[in-house]
């Protein structure tokens, strides 16, 4: 298998036709946009990996603004200083489009400095409101500053029910000629989901023989322990998955296990009273997160409590 081209730009949707929505609202009004040959200031936020920037590059596409017309930012890296405002994006919106308006892509746009870089650029917004539109995408929308939030048309981009990101793992790996067994890309859309760039790229990584690769307990396996630790858990080896995520997971990353917990219900249990004690065991782990000073020890105290639903 050829690696030159990675999975998620070859099967990243170029229209709405290839676009999965999971609300027929949003999708009659990006087609409106599109037919109107116009949009407005557009924030979309959602959780990692499940179409924001793809939908925000098909909305572009389709309103056929010259590419020369078109800033794409990642607010994350040169978004968060107010030289780069000042320098590279006033310059931008400064200057006349070569068509009808020019269009700014601010990809993590939570990551913008609130104190600084998000004022100016609400001001930067309503001095070039005639001539540039702003897209944003971010996962936390409560790191916009209010101002900026009031002047973007909101929307929220949500998961994929698993069925239907399951189905779309598989398809790749089938148009990639990849043998693969229903068990294991379970465990790898459990390690992801709803992230399906994440769940992509680690099944790209590990289908380089032609053949998606078995998840070994006790054996490396690419970027992610959280894969082993589905397996473990799968396996009903609930006590070596905790010490492994314990183990392996950083500080920053705790808050993104808890996550993962509450999007893998089905790993605790099967029932839905199971499934309802698990969110109550997150939750109680969330809380208990902010004040204890050990977050490892919670971490696995949370774990410990939710291994033991399905005993």
């Amino acid at each position: 298998m050829s690696i030159n081209q990675l999975w998620v730009e070859k099967y990243r949707p170029s229209t709405t036709d290839g676009y999965v929505f999971t609300d027929s609202d949003t999708r009659t009004l990006i087609e409106h946009w599109i037919s109107d040959k116009s949009i407005p200031n557009v924030l979309f936020y959602g959780p990692a990996g499940t179409g924001k920037t793809t939908l925000s590059k098909i909305l572009i596409n389709s309103v056929e603004v010259e590419d020369v017309d078109v800033l794409h930012v990642n607010g994350s890296k040169e978004g968060r200083r107010i030289e780069w405002l000042r320098d590279k994006l006033d310059g931008f919106c400064s200057t006349m489009a070569f068509g009808t308006y020019k269009i700014v892509l601010i990809d993590e746009a939570d990551y913008l400095n609130p104190q600084s870089v998000q004022p100016a650029l609400r001001n930067l917004i309503e001095s070039f409101s005639d001539s540039v539109r702003f897209i944003l995408t971010c996962n936390w929308p409560h790191k916009i500053i209010p101002p900026l939030r009031s002047r973007c048309h909101e929307i929220k981009i949500s998961s994929t029910d698993i069925t239907e990101f399951t189905a779309r793992a598989a398809t790749v790996l089938v148009e990639e000629n990849i043998e693969f067994d229903l068990d294991t890309l379970d465990t790898y859309v459990q390690t992801t989901y709803p992230d399906l760039r994440k769940c992509l790229t680690l099944l790209q990584s590990n289908s380089i023989t032609g053949q998606l690769k078995v998840v070994k307990t006790n054996g490396p396996v690419a970027h992610d322990f959280k894969v082993q630790a589905v397996e473990l858990l799968k396996s009903g080896r609930g006590r070596e998955a905790r010490t492994l995520i314990c183990a392996n997971v950083d500080p920053e990353e705790v808050d993104g296990v808890f996550r993962w917990a509450y999007d893998n219900l089905d790993l605790w249990s099967n029932t839905d009273e199971g499934q309802d004690e698990a969110i109550q065991i997150i939750k109680r782990g969330l809380i208990n997160n902010v004040s204890c000073s050990d977050h490892e020890i919670n971490l696995s105290a949370t774990l410990t409590e939710l291994i033991s639903i399905g005993k």
